[in-house]
């Protein structure tokens, strides 16, 4: 034997020897008939002897030797040990564990797990002298008509519930085997002359050299595909997944088994999400409110800075949390509809931002003033002294005015016959000239401008004397230029009067008065008089210039 062979065992297992009965003559079996048999249990006590004498060479044994007559039909179980090994009958009632290539990547077919039964049938011994005189057969055999021979029975069958429990029930001949559902039937070549009907009714089953679930391919064994072939008895909502030698029925994901069928899962029930869930089959969704996105687990909700993603705001946009808001630069208004922004006529709410003019301009307004005069600050007008900063047309013979708004230029010499200059702005009328006897003795001319918008009656102009003699008594008139009433003096003391403007006035116009101080004194019976030419230039006001544009 080869150096790889294992130890085996043999189990014999046989019914009751019967007796054999002549046909119809009742006579006793030949002395010739007895003979063969002692002579085949003779050959049966040789086999066991060579046993025995294996056992001593070897170390291996066998668990026992068929005795018996040749009537008797023997079984041979043999159990290999090792991977990769099957047994195979050598002898009468003798099997031996030979290398058989079944091989698997990765896997050992431990054959032990696998009793494997060969099926050895013994020839019945007729004598073929008197075929036509035996119709019984032994135990497990019944008598075929039509083959005329004995006929096993397939009491797997025949007996209802052969095998209880876990067992499964194989046919042999002459009787059945009840072995653990994965064992493995092998049935040994049939001798030559028996007839076909002789053989178990197993099938193909018989003859698959490899473990349940898998199919002989070659020399290897394959695992079979129950999924795809379809060999398997998963419901419509289970997933049928295959397995080594078996396969087994799942739920999907998302599906849960209540009692043979999978149903969806709600797991919105769970709040795995933070917002909304929705569920579907086999699974959920999770989806956020307005202004949110889902987060990197697909379950919790971020705030979305809408300000940066393209928020409709026109001008400014504040990120919250869930949302933003729209806010507008100053001077604009938000609009209804939250976004845009509208410009804010500041003008139109008050008149008194601006004292002369409101200029309203996108998101702000300015304060514009007339000419000749200049902003002071945002909103003040103040008059430009145009005989300062030189922005005036007089000539070398003209005089420099400022007044509201603008300039005059007048006559640097403007006293007139008898009154001769003595100063810039001073006439004196000799007193050696006969007609300066009923005029004013001197004339300082003056100049100043008032607007239309002075509340009535106003003082306007202080009129004072420069030379002060004991005893005299001074006392102040307007002498020429008030035809209408406008003005009247008050006088403040002996040497001080005050000019009043009496009643509003219109403009512009310009106003001449001839303001005269008299001076009396009684003691030197002595009388003079002065004047002033004050040319009052009334302007436009701001608003009225406002008004007139």
């Amino acid at each position: 034997m080869d150096d790889w062979e294992k130890d085996r065992g043999m189990i014999c297992l046989w019914g009751p020897e019967k007796e054999r009965v002549l046909g119809d003559t009742g006579e006793k079996e030949a002395p010739a008939h007895q003979r063969e048999e002692r002579e085949e249990k003779a050959e049966r006590e040789r086999e066991r002897e060579r046993g025995e004498e294996e056992k001593r060479k070897t170390g291996r044994s066998f668990s026992a030797i068929c005795e018996d007559t040749a009537e008797t039909v023997c079984v041979c179980v043999c159990v290999c040990d090792v991977c990769e090994v099957l047994p195979v009958c050598v002898s009468w009632c003798m099997c031996e564990c030979v290398k058989l290539c079944v091989s698997m990547p990765g896997v050992c077919l431990l054959l032990s797990l696998y009793v494997c039964v060969w099926l050895v049938p013994c020839a019945v011994s007729q004598n073929p002298a008197d075929n036509g005189t035996y119709t019984e057969c032994t135990d497990g055999y019944q008598w075929d008509t039509e083959t005329q021979h004995c006929k096993d029975i397939n009491e797997c069958e025949t007996i209802a519930e052969a095998c209880k429990g876990e067992m499964k029930c194989f046919n042999h001949y002459g009787g059945y085997l009840c072995l653990p559902r994965s064992a493995s039937v092998l049935t040994a070549p049939e001798p030559a002359g028996q007839s076909e009907h002789s053989l178990p009714g197993e099938g193909n089953e018989a003859f698959n050299p490899c473990p349940l679930g898998y199919e002989a391919q070659g020399e290897s064994c394959l695992d079979v595909d129950e999924c795809e072939l379809d060999l398997h008895d998963c419901q419509p909502s289970q997933q049928c997944v295959n397995t080594p030698g078996s396969f087994s029925c799942q739920c999907p994901a998302g599906y849960s088994k209540i009692g043979p069928e999978c149903v969806d899962i709600d797991e919105c029930r769970y709040r795995y999400c933070q917002h909304r869930c929705v569920n579907v089959p086999g699974s959920f969704t999770c989806q956020c409110e307005p202004g949110f996105q889902l987060a990197g687990n697909n379950r919790s909700c971020i705030d979305v800075n809408e300000c940066d993603m393209g928020a409709p705001c026109q001008q400014r946009c504040y990120n919250t949390y869930g949302t933003f808001l729209c806010r507008c630069e100053q001077g604009y208004d938000l609009g209804s509809d939250g976004y845009s922004c509208n410009d804010i006529d500041e003008c139109g709410y008050s008149s008194y931002l601006c004292q002369f003019q409101c200029v309203n301009e996108p998101g702000k307004f300015s304060c514009i003033c007339p000419e000749g005069y200049q902003l002071l600050g945002s909103r003040l007008c103040q008059d430009v002294n145009e005989c300062e900063t030189g922005e005036h047309q007089c000539t070398d013979g003209q005089t420099c005015v400022n007044i509201h708004g603008g300039y005059q230029c007048v006559d640097t010499n403007r006293c007139t016959d008898p009154y001769v200059q003595v100063s810039d702005n001073r006439c004196v009328c000799p007193v050696v000239k006969p007609e300066c006897r009923e005029v004013p003795f001197s004339i300082v001319h003056r100049y100043m401008s008032i607007s239309s918008d002075r509340s009535v009656p106003s003082d306007i102009f202080q009129i004072q004397a420069t030379s002060v003699y004991p005893g005299a008594y001074n006392t102040f008139r307007i002498r020429t230029g008030d035809q209408n009433g406008d003005f009247y003096i008050r006088q403040i003391n002996n040497i001080s009067a005050m000019l009043v403007l009496a009643r509003p006035i219109t403009g512009p116009r310009e106003y001449v008065l001839d303001l005269e101080m008299v001076s009396i004194n009684p003691l030197m019976s002595y009388q003079t008089s002065s004047a002033l030419r004050l040319s009052i230039y009334k302007m436009n006001t701001l608003n009225e210039h406002a008004v007139s544009q």
